[in-house]
C-alpha cells in the first residue's frame, strides 16, 4: 500500500484535521482552511481539487500510516497476545499525538458527505483487519485464544471494542487518558478471549 503525498499536502491535511476537531465537517471549508494556513484559496486548490479530496487524502494517509506502523511494530517472534497489545498500543499512541484523525473517522456527517469517503473509511478498517486476523488465527491455532467463536466474530468483537473506546474518547473531547484507558481495554480483551488454561 502506497500513498504519494507532498509535505505541503500533509500540512494542509493536518490543518484540515484541526478545523474538523474545532468546528466539525460544516466548519471545514476551503475558505476556513486558507485562513488557518494563511494561504489564498487558490493555493489550496493547487494541491487539492475539493474539500472531499482533502478528507479522502487525510483518510488515505491514515490507512497508509497504520499499515506501515503495524508492519514495523509487530514482530514475528512476539506471542499472539504481545502482537495484539503492540498493535493497539501503537494505534492509541498515534491517535493521542494526532487526535484529528479520530475526528475524521468519527465526525458526525462525514459518512453522509460522499460514497468515496465511505469507501476510504472502509479501507482503514480493511488495513486493521489485514493485521488483526493473522494474530487471531495464530492465537486460536495455538489454543491461546478461545475457539468457541469464529475468527471473524472474534475480530469484530475486538475491533468493535476498539472503536467504542475511540468514540468515547472523541465525545469526551479527548479529556481522558487514552493510553491508560487503552491499556485497560487491551487487558480486558485478552482476559475475555484467552483460553481458560492460560
Amino acid at each position: 500500500m502506497t500513498v504519494t503525498i507532498s509535505d505541503r499536502q500533509l500540512e494542509i491535511i493536518e490543518a484540515a484535521g484541526k478545523i474538523l476537531t474545532k468546528s466539525g465537517v460544516s466548519g471545514l471549508t476551503i475558505k476556513n482552511l486558507a485562513k488557518e494556513m494563511k494561504f489564498s484559496e487558490s493555493a489550496i486548490y493547487r494541491h487539492f481539487a475539493s474539500k472531499e479530496d482533502i478528507i479522502i487524502s487525510l483518510l488515505d494517509y491514515l490507512a497508509f500510516s497504520m499499515d506501515e506502523r503495524y508492519t514495523q511494530a509487530i514482530s514475528s517472534d512476539q506471542s499472539p497476545e504481545e502482537k495484539l497489545t503492540t498493535m493497539f498500543q501503537n494505534q492509541f499512541t498515534f491517535f493521542k499525538n494526532n487526535p484529528y484523525y479520530v475526528v475524521a473517522v468519527f465526525s458526525d456527517g462525514l459518512m453522509e458527505e460522499s460514497q468515496k469517503i465511505n469507501e476510504t473509511i472502509l479501507k482503514i478498517m480493511s488495513v486493521k483487519m489485514k493485521h488483526l486476523m493473522p494474530i487471531i488465527l495464530e492465537g486460536q491455532q495455538k489454543n491461546i485464544f478461545t475457539n468457541t467463536v469464529s475468527p471473524d466474530e472474534l475480530m469484530q468483537i475486538v475491533m468493535g471494542t476498539f472503536r467504542l473506546q475511540m468514540f468515547k474518547w472523541r465525545v469526551a473531547n479527548f479529556k481522558s487518558d487514552i493510553i491508560i484507558n487503552g491499556d485497560n481495554m487491551i487487558q480486558a480483551i485478552l482476559t475475555l478471549i484467552q483460553t481458560k488454561s492460560k
